[in-house]
């Protein structure tokens, strides 16, 4: 793995970080990517004492909490000119050309402007936004009293899918595999085979759109953490009321929910969640599921958003003891919406994580804002369905069958031959792990209604 890791560096060196760094030097005030970024710019591949002070003498003094805001409002227009650790999303106005910043973190209401050359240089403030250190100067004359005069930013400006998929021609499936272990915090080298896949399909709804995946296992496994600390495009929610407002539309507010606006929503303890209007919230997710379309009053519209439903179940031996459906909550108990899960991870094969020195990666791994923005960008610029499609006759399916199994393996191929050359090998896992995880959808259908679900076992087979 030491080999794998240098060669993982060399490759795409500033898109990777070594993945103990935050085990090393936490920030908490911070998000984990930040902190992972700035402890790896300031200490390379030596953690020390002296490097990890400069970290927090930096963030000691640049970094301001929302509630700070009129101290900064205070020092820039004392000083002339202030510089902050903040995250920035940029808007352009057409009517008047010019760019106006927000900082997310420091919710300051007055406009602030952001040159031209300084946007083109980090696209990705016009996107989702970036965190970075930022200066921005004060001109009482002005119009427009403050601009921002420079900006470097604390994560990759620019993330071209190409050059990472051109790189994974230099990986075998076994090392890549490893490596996508370690970027999402995991030890690799205590891991069989089949349970690094089995955590890597945690990731697949956040490269494949509108996959629905459930999971089931005991607590501390790392369920909800993968998502938390992999992706920006993510949206959590654990346990709680959810509203059709909070969901897909506020109508009061005219403003889009988490389904039409996210990668991902992922219910987390799940038997847990309640439902606002349960019977309206129940029939718009089940129509998004099946079709990717959402409506609400005059609002409709398609979505690419996946949906990941996460539970706890009591297990014994590596296998479950408790019955599925009475873990979700009562409004979930239905074959119409178990069929629209396309897949069931086996949660309860992924053992639970040990000490942390142990069981986290301590070598190489994409560093998570790189990696989150590469899963983005999958989603829709790699396709693999039509290609399964023309090689693989699926057997005993119906049509949601075909749908769930094409994405789970399109998803699952996505991850580990991005380049779009998968062998043989990568093809049958791919297909044979989306198999089982529809089959387990299939034979739970038949334990809850036998006469509707007859039992059958999915197949396939090579085409000619």
């Amino acid at each position: 793995m030491d080999n794998v890791s240098a060669k993982l560096k060399y490759i795409y060196d500033q898109a990777v970080v070594r993945k103990d760094l935050i085990l090393h030097g936490h920030i908490g005030r911070l998000p984990r990517f930040i902190a992972e970024y700035l402890i790896a710019k300031a200490c390379g591949d030596q953690i020390t004492p002296e490097c990890l002070k400069k970290v927090s003498e930096l963030v000691e003094k640049y970094y301001r909490e929302p509630q700070e805001k009129d101290r900064v409002k205070f020092d820039l227009v004392k000083n002339g000119k202030v510089e902050l650790i903040a995250e920035i999303k940029v808007e352009k106005d057409v009517e008047s050309g010019l760019n106006f910043a927000n900082l997310l973190n420091i919710p300051i209401e007055d406009p602030i402007i952001i040159p031209d050359d300084i946007v083109e240089q980090n696209p990705r403030l016009l996107e989702i936004g970036l965190w970075g250190k930022v200066a921005i100067e004060y001109n009482p004359d002005r119009t427009i009293k403050m601009v921002i005069t420079d900006f470097k930013p604390f994560q990759i400006a620019n993330v071209n899918l190409n050059e990472f998929a051109k790189g994974r021609k230099e990986f075998t499936t076994q090392e890549w595999t490893d490596i996508l272990i370690s970027t999402i915090g995991y030890n690799p080298t205590l891991l069989p085979q089949r349970k690094k896949f089995i955590i890597l399909t945690r990731l697949l709804p956040l490269v494949e759109e509108n996959l629905n995946l459930m999971e089931l296992g005991p607590r501390n496994t790392g369920k909800t953490y993968v998502f938390s600390n992999s992706s920006f495009y993510a949206r959590i929610f654990s346990g709680g009321k959810v509203s059709p407002a909070v969901l897909i539309w506020n109508l009061q507010r005219d403003s889009p929910g988490e389904i039409p606006t996210r990668d991902c929503v992922v219910f987390d303890e799940i038997g847990k969640i309640e439902f606002v209007n349960a019977a309206e919230m129940m029939g718009k997710l089940k129509h998004f599921m099946a079709l990717g379309e959402y409506e609400r009053g005059k609002r409709k519209g398609s979505s690419g958003c996946s949906l990941a439903f996460l539970g706890n179940v009591d297990v014994s031996g590596e296998r479950p003891i408790e019955e599925f459906t009475y873990v979700l909550p009562e409004d979930m108990r239905e074959t119409a919406f178990i069929d629209r899960i396309h897949g069931f991870i086996p949660g309860w094969e992924i053992p639970k994580v040990g000490r942390a020195e142990v069981y986290l990666s301590r070598y190489y791994g994409f560093a998570t804002d790189y990696f989150s923005e590469i899963m983005h960008q999958m989603r829709r610029k790699h396709e693999y369905i039509a290609q399964i499609t023309n090689l693989i006759e699926l057997q005993n399916i119906d049509r949601r069958d075909q749908i769930a199994i094409e994405r789970v393996a399109s998803g699952m191929l996505k991850l580990i031959a991005p380049h779009g050359e998968p062998t043989d090998e990568d093809l049958k896992l791919a297909l044979e792990i989306a198999i089982e995880y529809r089959q387990r959808i299939a034979e739970w259908l038949h334990y809850m209604s036998p006469g509707e679900y007859p039992m059958k076992k999915i197949g396939y087979r090579v085409r000619g």
